[in-house]
């Protein structure tokens, strides 16, 4: 099979092209400078900025393929261009979009692929909504053979699924407590990258996607609580101290998270999996919330460079804590 990823040097991109050239798929991708994250020799690499249609274009010299996967489109004008540019040129148009799309609060838990898509306030989420919009209508009026792919919240070893990132963990080994929102038991879910990887490539020439949206989540139900106790057994600590405010007080000391608590993080957010396992039957992640905590910390303490705590934001959580003995 033919695919063309545009963008996908990322995280998630990354792991899914080295899972996908795992499987035996003939993968191009199209970036605008060297990926930080270099694909394996099988990979075709072709340098042109996937924004630019007329360098696109010219780029791909009127090759067809199997699939294209856009990684890299964030607003309409990213992907305008590209449901006459790819449609009859290729079997399937995947955009990458995001569970964010889902308006906060979910009027009905769990969420699936029909739930209200709203974001009044995020950019980014809001962008995303207005580009499923524009691929949707091209899929009912010229045929484009479209499929939307949800991630929620992917992680591998280089990145510390917290706000807080590497700062709660250098605090909970000096055994300094760690503000965690609300009372710790809203709920969230967690994907590995290598995870995501293998929902997502079957998903690729599969004409039982077209037409479909496909939140491509784990279904883990984890609490913010059970994530930081798993990040702190992993780091050593067997009795972190975890203190709980409201996402109100935390905004106050911490304006850059005032948003992001309020129209995101506070919310449960429990997915049902069902359209996921139907189209990738026998689907089931592998690594554990446990597993991949342990990776993650590995992966810090083998590049000390990585652990810099973020100072101003001690200080936020010091004031936050003020006058409460430990």
């Amino acid at each position: 099979m033919r695919v063309l990823f545009l963008g996908g040097a990322g995280m998630i991109g990354s792991a899914a092209g080295a899972y996908a050239v795992e499987q035996g798929t003939d993968l191009t991708i199209v970036t605008r400078s060297a990926p930080k994250r270099p694909p394996s020799d099988a990979v075709r690499q072709i340098r042109a900025d996937v924004r630019d249609t007329a360098a696109l274009r010219a780029a791909l010299r009127g090759e067809e393929f199997d699939a294209v996967v856009d990684w890299v489109g964030f607003t309409p004008d990213d992907i305008r261009d590209h449901p006459a540019l790819f449609t009859g040129r290729t079997g399937q148009y995947v955009f990458i979009s995001t569970c964010s799309v889902f308006g906060r609060p979910v009027p009905q838990l769990p969420i699936t692929e029909s739930s209200p898509r709203r974001q009044p306030v995020f950019g980014y989420a809001r962008d995303k909504v207005a580009c499923e919009l524009l691929l949707e209508d091209a899929y009912r009026t010229s045929g484009l053979p479209l499929t939307i792919v949800r991630p929620f919240h992917t992680y591998d070893r280089t990145a510390v699924p917290l706000l807080s990132g590497w700062t709660a963990i250098e605090r909970m080994r000096a055994g300094k407590p760690v503000v965690v929102h609300g009372d710790g038991t809203s709920l969230w879910s967690l994907m590995h990258a290598s995870d995501f990887a293998r929902a997502f490539v079957p998903l690729l020439g599969n004409g039982h996607a077209i037409g479909e949206s496909v939140n491509v989540v784990s279904g883990d139900i984890l609490t913010w609580d059970q994530i930081h106790l798993a990040l702190a057994n992993a780091a050593g600590v067997r009795a972190p101290l975890l203190r709980h405010r409201s996402s109100e007080d935390i905004a106050r000391h911490i304006s850059g998270w005032a948003d992001v608590l309020e129209h995101d993080f506070r919310h449960s957010m429990l997915f049902d999996t069902t359209r996921l396992r139907t189209l990738v039957p026998g689907f089931a992640p592998r690594v554990s919330l446990a597993e991949g905590a342990r990776e993650v910390i590995a992966h810090y303490d083998a590049h000390p460079e990585l652990r810099a705590a973020d100072e101003a934001l001690d200080r936020a959580f010091d004031a936050l804590l003020q006058g409460e003995t430990t």
